[in-house]
C-alpha cells in the first residue's frame, strides 16, 4: 500500500491558499494525498493549528490503516508539517517523513526582523510579538522539537523575499545535529517554488526512494 501524504495548505496561518495543484503534482509520485486544514490565526492562536492538523492526520490514517503517513506543506503549511512530523501524531515516531516547501521556522532569527513586526503573521499566530524566553514562541519553533529522527526534505527558493532561505539552512543544521536524515534543496525561485519543475520533481522522487529503501515502505 502506498503512503498517505497529509498536505497542509499555506496562507501565513491566516488564509487558506488553494492546494489542488500541489496535490496533483505529489499524487503523481504515487502518494495518496489528502489536504489538512486548520483554524486560522484570526480564529485561534497557537497551538490550535497543530491540534487541527493532528486531528486531520488521525482521520487520514484511519481511512487507510497500515499505510505509512507522510506530512508536507508549503510556507506556513510547511511549518505545520514540520511540527507534526517532529512531534508525531500520537507518538513521536508515527510519521514516516516530512516534505516542507519554503517553511518559516524561526521568528527570532537575527536576519528576519520582519518576523517580529507587530501585526505580522507570526504575531497573529502566537497572539503576541515573538520574543526570547517566551514559552509560546519556543513551542511554535520547530527546531525546539528535533530529535525523533524523522527524515525531512526541505526545499527553498534562493530568491524568496517572504521567508529567508536561511530559515531552511538553519533548521537543516539543527536537524542534522540531532540525527535526522535531511535533504535540503536550495534552488532558483521565489517563495512559490514550482513543484512541477524537473529538478524539484527529481529531488522529491529521490527523497521518497530513500524513504522506501531505508525507512518505512512508501
Amino acid at each position: 500500500m502506498g503512503a498517505t501524504l497529509v498536505w497542509v495548505h499555506g496562507g501565513a496561518w491566516a488564509e487558506r491558499h488553494a492546494s489542488e495543484r500541489s496535490r496533483e503534482v505529489l499524487s503523481a509520485h504515487g502518494l495518496h494525498v489528502v489536504t489538512a486544514t486548520h483554524r486560522l490565526s484570526g480564529e485561534a492562536t497557537w497551538p490550535a493549528q497543530l491540534d487541527d492538523v493532528r486531528e486531520a492526520a488521525r482521520t487520514a490514517r484511519a481511512e487507510r490503516p497500515g499505510a505509512p503517513v507522510l506530512v508536507g506543506g508549503r510556507s506556513s503549511g510547511g511549518h505545520l508539517a514540520l511540527q507534526l512530523g517532529l512531534r508525531g501524531i500520537d507518538a513521536p515516531d508515527d510519521v514516516a517523513g516530512v516534505i516542507a516547501i519554503s517553511p518559516p521556522v524561526d521568528p527570532l532569527a537575527a536576519d528576519w526582523p520582519e518576523a517580529r513586526a507587530a501585526g505580522g503573521p507570526w504575531t497573529r499566530l502566537l497572539g503576541h510579538v515573538p520574543t526570547p524566553l517566551d514559552d509560546v514562541t519556543a513551542d511554535a519553533t520547530p527546531a525546539n522539537h528535533v530529535g525523533n529522527g524523522v527524515p525531512v526534505l526541505l526545499v527553498h527558493g534562493t530568491g524568496d523575499t517572504v521567508v529567508p532561505p536561511a530559515q531552511a539552512l538553519d533548521l537543516s543544521n539543527a536537524l542534522l545535529a540531532s540525527g535526522h536524515p535531511v535533504t535540503t534543496y536550495l534552488t532558483a525561485g521565489d517563495h512559490d517554488v514550482d513543484l512541477t519543475r524537473d529538478d524539484v520533481r527529481t529531488v522529491i522522487a529521490s527523497f521518497l526512494t530513500v524513504l522506501a529503501e531505508t525507512a518505512l515502505p512508501v
